[in-house]
């Protein structure tokens, strides 16, 4: 059995140990040791430590029945080892584990609802709550009673209790286990069975910050920071406000304002601009629609192109298409490349989609599209006679829909 040194106190950073087992299994060291500082991973929901053995890196840490195993790529030698444990990322991982505990107690006690999900992400923490729905001034009210909480500096306590004792404490969720069960006690407040590690004090959590909330599977999930992270959060957030309002020429407290302007101004600027290039279209396609040669009732526009991408070409070949009897084949020279674009109205029966594919395994055509228009690379020097086989096999299948 590894005697947990974290349990009773999470402040330690090194120690000394002796090797209890050691395995060597698949290029991995597999450790024990009569006692440890180190964290087992995703104990109970938080990541573990990081740090070292001996001065060799742990890159795992898990619990095996009462055992904690320590994972290295390299062996350690001795008997006696000193462990030590990376403290930036244990105090880290204490802030955003103890402010979940607040906040998720504070939650409870304002909109009596329990929280059912928990993770520590590398940059985020979020807990999901069941409530259905959280305005801003419920957000806002969460947020001040819970940093209200960590500035009163309440004492933060951990102690074990048996399942009989159990039923005199107002705990917040029940546990997993039936004996020995740990409570992490906020002054009297909060009370929840927990195996991680905890702070001493609310006041060493520093701040804790929700950066939003979304609707999740009938519930509300809850994106939050604590302490360190809350001031890196707070850091980038406030220099991209001061380069925004340095951008705008305006206050920080006007940026909001500002940018909202911008916004309507693009908006308008770009529903302006779609109106404009859509008679652009009309007019190229006018142009296009002057050169149309008549077989049989049926229009056909045979063009080779430069410089024109897809997506101008399409809206242009909708515009003329709906003119109906139409039959359009481009070919596009576009930085030395070849590409094809066929479209039909939707008013003749011909199925683009099967000529493409009979022409695209004889020349190595890449692309697709659908019955009524197909689009596809090629070589540049193929164009031509593509385009031409196109045009005999349209000319061979095409009819005009009954109505």
């Amino acid at each position: 059995m590894t005697f947990k040194f974290y349990m009773d106190n999470p402040y330690i950073r090194e120690l000394e140990a002796e090797v209890v087992e050691k395995k060597f299994i698949n290029n991995k060291y597999y450790i024990k040791l009569d006692r440890t500082i180190f964290y087992p991973h995703l104990a109970g929901g938080q990541p573990g430590d990081i740090g070292t053995i001996n001065g060799i890196d742990v890159i795992e840490t898990y619990e095996d029945k009462d055992d904690i195993v320590h994972v290295l790529n390299n062996n350690i030698s001795g008997k006696k080892v000193k462990l030590s444990i990376d403290w930036d990322n244990r105090l880290d991982l204490m802030q955003q584990h103890t402010g979940q505990h607040l906040l998720s107690s504070v939650i409870n006690m304002l909109y009596n609802s329990e929280t059912i999900g928990f993770n520590i992400g590398k940059e985020y923490v979020h807990i999901d709550i069941n409530v259905s729905n959280l305005t801003d001034e419920d957000v806002t009210k969460i947020e001040v009673l819970a940093n209200r909480m960590i500035y009163s500096n309440f004492k933060i306590m951990c102690y074990y209790v048996t399942n009989e004792k159990l039923k005199n404490i107002p705990i917040r969720n029940k546990p997993k286990i039936n004996n020995d069960i740990r409570i992490v006690e906020i002054d009297g407040f909060d009370y929840s069975p927990c195996c991680g590690t905890h702070l001493r004090q609310t006041g060493e959590i520093g701040i804790i910050k929700i950066r939003k909330w979304e609707k999740k599977k009938g519930n509300v999930r809850i994106e939050f920071v604590c302490g360190n992270r809350a001031l890196i959060d707070y850091i980038w957030k406030n220099k991209y406000i001061k380069d925004i309002g340095l951008l705008l020429s305006s206050k920080d407290k006007d940026v909001l304002e500002k940018v909202e302007k911008l916004f309507n101004t693009k908006e308008t600027l770009e529903k302006e601009n779609r109106e404009l290039r859509a008679q652009l279209y009309e007019l190229k396609g006018d142009s296009l629609y002057n050169e149309v040669k008549f077989k049989d009732n049926i229009g056909f526009i045979y063009k080779e192109i430069d410089n024109m991408d897809f997506k101008e070409l399409g809206f242009i070949a909708n515009y003329l298409n709906a003119k109906g009897n139409l039959i359009q084949i481009y070919g596009l020279h576009n930085d030395k490349k070849g590409q094809l674009y066929i479209s039909s109205s939707k008013n003749l029966d011909l199925d683009l989609l099967k000529i493409f594919k009979t022409l695209s395994d004889k020349y190595g055509i890449k692309g697709g599209g659908s019955p009524n228009t197909v689009q596809g690379g090629c070589k540049i020097n193929d164009l031509p006679v593509i385009m031409k086989d196109f045009a005999e096999y349209i000319s061979k299948e095409i009819k005009v829909r009954k109505s």
